[in-house]
């Protein structure tokens, strides 16, 4: 231990032997006897058995000395953050260490019970919600925000060019303390309401832009893998695109080319249809022109005139068409031949990219690489669309009209976007906007600068909470149920409250718990709840993180972008169904079945699965049930070129068990992969092994390799294995802390869930830190401990979790600054 950390915590004990001592003043001066201020017999004698023979003042391991700590309630209380670690760990089976005596299972009941009771009763008698930061938007809440006010789909919006990336704490993106408001962010802000305001409301004026939509490079399509495309349709693309205003477009396409670049699909001719809202707008014959050109040639590339054809044979691929404004579907794709049936797998080339490494581009298959709209050419109008129907939801018919309307429109639209009802003088601003708009071009653009005003208002951006105007510094006070619907359309929905959640919160309905109970699972039921999946779990699981890797391709040729695109389908979907179907939290690691397509389960080595379409699978296998046989989880937590036991590890510990490891001292080096003497690789355990014998690394490794080396049947892409890189027989034996024997993925998963309480409380945890958008402090933690208590009684199931969030302090609760 370093002198800086000895000194903390040697003033941090001398600051408990104080406490302890002022304490025993207090109670002999209110005339108790010395008696009731000891400490209770049956666990200072526990702690002195089991404890004290590290944690004391001569070895201070772990920074702790509990030889000078009194377990009297007052000292437990005055330091809850000290008993609240020692608990994480007592419950996690971390202490005492492994190879030390350990107290029998109903003398660390009791003890445990003992400092939760004291804890618990203490947080009861005195309500402290914690903190509450200013929060503002972040960009997925914003986006959809977007889209419930004013109808808009995301997928026009393109927010990450519109405004800057958010920072993370704590797991989550919606942590107000690191969610800055810079100059950059407030010109994002004006920049997207301006052009968030014209896709509402359609340009009349607009002039013609071009849009690209490209395919990812290493997407292979040999099958239909978009539902948006017809059956059988292959090479194809589907996209959304926002029309400002009624007239003429053009839609250009080129297809896949490989590194030459030449054309690929060439050889056969084949009929590619482009598509406005599932009706056909263009219909193209290519491929297959110089087939007798191509026979009579000695040498492949002997003629200049066929080079050319196999580079330019996309040039007649463009077509003009009529669309009406708003936003419509366009799809492009070639259409099946006989041989080809939905289902029949094409063995896929790695990469398009090197597919003349493959063979012959004009023996494979054509795909469309990117399709430009550009437009409009000629204005006609503006048609109604869904988001112009509900932003103008009155027409004035004449002047007199006009302001009427006006009012109608705003205040509906700022109720809304404020999250409440709006002021007199907040709506005459607004009024003040529409008024110079509709002076010099009209209703409609008075109402757009109006709205463009009421999207940079800080009521929109920011989570605005006032404290009662008679609340006294330093109180505890409930939330008004406006404010609290919306925290709840915050962490439900990742947006705004709707109509019937406002409507309840006029009424004072929210703070009654079972119109509350009532509103939530309306809003779990609901499409929107999808946010729980993408944000809280795509967070916490890692699940944003499998489109960022991309495994070595000389390790693993097979792996692409579909199995990529894949891994993370099959998560969403099974994480969906779990709250969709309310099934427990444990079922994330027992479940018996997933969502599989062709691709993935080929890839799992499951027989009987056809085509790109997911649907659910029993799964037989018992290393593949729950999230631990997914090869979302398995890719983002390895190396591109191999595993990495220590950093699965590391992840059950954090996201699973609750109970993250240190981080690693600044002066240990990463694990390298060595050799033996004749130049053999080391087995991963015997690399592990090597590396956490350093003193400084045994405390956290001991805890964390078991856990990680039981996954190591799994490859770096979720691939099951009998054998290492090396091609040494897998050993994935291990003892957990606690003394449970793991003998792979199986033995893991069982652990897991029988420690249910820990696990739940887990995910209480992190639910809690995305719902407050802050981290956890002390005093949330007996919180936790009541939801999962209350869970328990109903099998821990999703419901019961949320609602015990939604129904906590400092879910409902602010408290005053002092």
């Amino acid at each position: 231990m370093d002198s800086s950390s000895h000194l903390r915590a040697w003033r941090r004990n001398l600051r408990v032997l104080l406490l302890g001592l002022c304490s025993c003043l207090h109670l002999m001066a209110a005339g108790l006897t010395h008696a009731a201020s000891r400490n209770p017999p049956d666990q200072s004698a526990l702690i002195k058995k089991y404890c004290e023979s590290c944690h004391n003042v001569s070895d201070w391991a772990g920074n702790l000395a509990l030889d000078i700590l009194d377990l009297n309630p007052q000292a437990i209380v005055a330091e809850n953050e000290l008993w609240e670690s020692v608990l994480k760990r007592l419950n996690s089976g971390q202490m005492p260490p492994a190879g030390h005596p350990r107290p029998s299972r109903n003398a660390q009941t009791a003890f445990t019970r003992y400092l939760t009771t004291t804890l618990d009763a203490a947080a009861a008698a005195h309500a402290n919600p914690g903190r509450a930061p200013l929060r503002r938007l972040n960009r997925t809440e914003y986006a959809n925000a977007i889209r419930d006010l004013l109808a808009i789909d995301p997928a026009v919006i393109d927010i990450a060019q519109l405004l800057p990336a958010d920072d993370a704490g704590y797991g989550f993106d919606n942590i107000a303390d690191v969610l800055s408001a810079s100059p950059l962010l407030i010109e994002g802000y004006l920049a997207a309401a301006r052009r968030i305001t014209r896709i509402a409301l359609g340009e009349p004026t607009a002039g013609a832009v071009f849009d690209t939509y490209e395919v990812p490079r290493y997407v292979i399509r040999q099958e239909r893998i978009d539902d948006a495309l017809s059956l059988g349709a292959r090479g194809g693309l589907s996209i959304r695109h926002h029309f400002p205003a009624d007239g003429d477009y053009t839609l250009r396409i080129e297809l896949q080319r490989n590194n030459r670049p030449y054309i690929i699909g060439l050889a056969q001719p084949r009929r590619l249809d482009a598509r406005l809202d599932g009706e056909v707008i263009g219909d193209f014959l290519i491929g297959g022109q110089d087939q007798q050109l191509r026979k009579q040639q000695a040498s492949w590339f002997d003629q200049g005139d066929f080079e050319r054809y196999l580079m330019n044979a996309d040039d007649p691929l463009e077509l003009r068409f009529t669309a009406t404004a708003g936003t419509h579907d366009i799809q492009v794709a070639f259409l099946a031949h006989a041989s080809e049936p939905e289902g029949i797998y094409q063995p896929p080339l790695t990469d398009y990219a090197n597919a003349w490494d493959a063979g012959r581009p004009d023996d494979m298959e054509p795909a469309v690489a990117s399709i430009r709209i550009g437009g409009p050419h000629r204005v006609t109008g503006l048609s109604d669309n869904r988001s112009r129907s509900h932003v103008l939801s009155c027409r004035p018919t004449d002047l007199a009209e006009q302001t009427v309307c006006a009012r109608r429109i705003l205040s509906n639209l700022a109720r809304r976007a404020y999250r409440r009802p709006v002021t007199t003088a907040e709506l005459d601003t607004l009024m003040g906007f529409h008024d110079r708009g509709s002076a010099q071009d009209g209703f409609e653009a008075g109402i757009a600068l109006a709205l463009q005003r009421m999207l940079v208002d800080p009521a929109f951006l920011f989570l605005i909470e006032q404290a009662p105007a008679q609340a006294a510094p330093g109180s505890v006070y409930r939330i008004n149920d406006f404010e609290l619907a919306a925290r709840l359309a915050l962490f439900l929905w990742s947006s705004l409250p709707d109509d019937e959640l406002l409507d309840a919160a006029g009424r004072g309905e929210l703070s009654q718990p079972r119109h509350m109970e009532r509103h939530v699972r309306r809003m779990l039921n609901d499409a929107r709840s999808s946010a729980l999946v993408d944000n809280f779990a795509g967070q916490w699981l890692y699940l944003r993180n499998v489109e960022q890797v991309w495994p070595n391709p000389d390790a693993f040729p097979q792996f692409d972008a579909n199995l990529r695109d894949a891994f993370q389908q099959e998560s969403t979907l099974f994480v969906h169904s779990l709250l969709q179907e309310d099934r427990s939290v444990l079922d994330l690691l027992d479940a018996d079945y997933t969502f599989l397509n062709e691709r993935l389960a080929r890839h799992y080595g499951i027989p009987g699965i056809y085509g790109s379409r997911f649907r659910r699978v029993q799964i037989k296998e018992d290393h593949r049930r729950g999230l631990l046989g997914h090869g979302s989880l398995l890719t983002v937590t390895s190396y591109a070129t191999r595993t990495a036991p220590t950093i699965r590890g590391a992840w059950l510990l954090a996201n699973m068990l609750g109970t993250p490891p240190a981080p690693p001292p600044s002066d240990v080096p990463s694990l390298t992969l060595k050799s033996t003497e004749h130049g053999k690789l080391l087995s991963m355990r015997e690399q592990i092994e090597m590396h956490s014998a350093q003193p400084a690394c045994a405390g956290c490794h001991r805890i964390m390799d078991p856990l990680g080396l039981a996954l190591e049947n799994f490859d770096a892409t979720g691939a099951w294995r009998s054998v290492d890189d090396s091609g040494l027989p897998l050993d994935t034996s291990g003892v957990t802390p606690d003394g449970f024997k793991l003998t792979g993925p199986g033995d893991l998963r069982r652990y897991l869930v029988s420690k249910p309480e820990q696990f739940s409380a887990t995910v209480t945890e992190k639910l809690l830190i995305y719902a407050l958008g802050r981290g956890l402090e002390t005093s949330d933690l007996p919180t936790v401990r009541r939801i999962v208590h209350g869970a328990r009684a109903d099998d821990y199931r999703w419901s019961g979790l949320i609602l015990g969030v939604v129904n906590s302090t400092p879910f409902q609760m602010r408290k005053v600054r002092s």
